[in-house]
């Protein structure tokens, strides 16, 4: 009998983390690099998504997410952080990870010095 409770009470404990997991429930940290953003020079321009750019929107370009992704941006320096919606890929700036628009740079406090460095968190769509 003791070796069976060794044996059923571990994997008691592990299936609720398990469940979990599957529920979908849980945001995705994407670790962190430096951010950029992009202004008022290329509005109108149409995105890779194929929208109009507006600085004034709370947009980011990202390499691999999906279109219609939503991300958590963080400034690691101040703490401050905005959700964005990926609509355009990029950055091409070496060692970028993410190029936010103007607003959402100056709601996190980087767009005056034009980058940051920032942790990302992939938002859950449920």
């Amino acid at each position: 009998m003791r070796r069976l409770m060794a044996i059923a009470l571990p994997l008691l404990l592990v299936v609720p983390a398990v469940a979990q997991e599957q529920d979908g429930d849980e945001d995705t940290e994407m670790g962190s690099g430096m951010a950029s953003y992009y202004g008022r020079e290329l509005a109108g321009n149409r995105t890779a998504s194929g929208e109009s750019f507006d600085p004034d929107d709370f947009t980011a370009a990202h390499r691999t997410l999906a279109f219609g992704s939503k991300v958590r941006v963080t400034n690691l320096s101040n703490g401050k952080s905005v959700i964005v919606r990926v609509n355009d890929r990029g950055p091409w700036g070496r060692g970028r990870v993410i190029d936010i628009s103007q607003a959402a740079a100056k709601e996190i406090g980087m767009h005056r010095t034009g980058t940051a460095k920032v942790s990302m968190t992939l938002l859950d769509e449920d």
